[in-house]
């Protein structure tokens, strides 16, 4: 496995990357993985290698950078969390758009990268923002996966039930059971959009599971059996769409 920690160039900065690749097989289907609100850290590095380990480019970005190059929640308290929501509130879908632009970019002049088979993973708080990446990309975003999002209806013009519309990429949403950021009402009003706007999708509800289930490190909300139904929904999501 080759990996880098690296800068890419965007209109607001620079964008600290964390970038991992099989060594050999290349060029490499590219799958953008948008982290969750706690930052970009060694748990979600180990995650895109696991991505990486079967085949993908995996570029992974501190969406923070604009604040911070370093930030990552350290503790689930309160006050250890505040910086974590301003840092999360400081974030937009247009800003997201344009670090995307960016990303696909850097992929382009990639010897072991495939500009031409791109994919996208975001968790939590990103959920919305591969929703924005592939109505802005239809024509370069190639497969979409929206794990336990938050803020996934809002009442802005920009919420991501209302880019259904433009999305042509298959996309997986999966659900936690228990989750106050993405309610069982909001939920089925997110499929009705999706399947109004004509998308080809799958939802799917995990069940005992709470919001931020997929994370190893996650304390007593991390749930096994779910993450690993996760990686095989992602895996084959991916493979479908990005091995042609």
């Amino acid at each position: 496995m080759i990996e880098h920690h690296l800068d890419i160039p965007t209109a607001d900065g620079a964008m600290n990357t964390f970038v991992v690749h099989p060594e050999e097989g290349g060029p490499h289907p590219v799958v953008l993985f948008y982290m969750d609100a706690p930052g970009k850290r060694e748990e979600l590095h180990d995650m895109a290698r696991r991505l990486a380990s079967v085949g993908y480019f995996v570029v992974l970005p501190n969406l923070y950078y604009r604040r911070s190059r370093d930030y990552w929640l350290k503790e689930r308290t309160p006050e250890a969390m505040q910086p974590m929501f301003e840092h999360m509130q400081s974030l937009s879908n247009a800003m997201i758009v344009e670090d995307t632009r960016a990303m696909l970019k850097f992929v382009d002049a990639q010897k072991a990268a495939d500009g031409k088979r791109i994919g996208a993973v975001g968790y939590c708080m990103s959920g919305p923002f591969v929703f924005a990446a592939a109505a802005a990309f239809p024509d370069r975003i190639n497969a979409i996966a929206a794990v336990h999002g938050a803020q996934m209806i809002t009442d802005r013009e920009d919420s991501p039930h209302l880019m259904a519309p433009k999305i042509r990429c298959e996309a997986y949403v999966a659900c936690a059971e228990t989750d106050k950021w993405f309610s069982p009402g909001q939920v089925a009003q997110f499929e009705a959009a999706m399947k109004q706007g004509g998308m080809n999708y799958r939802l799917e509800w995990y069940p005992d599971t709470e919001h931020g289930f997929v994370f190893p490190l996650r304390g007593g909300i991390y749930h096994q059996q779910g993450a690993e139904r996760h990686w095989e929904r992602l895996f084959a999501l991916f493979d479908r769409n990005l091995r042609r």
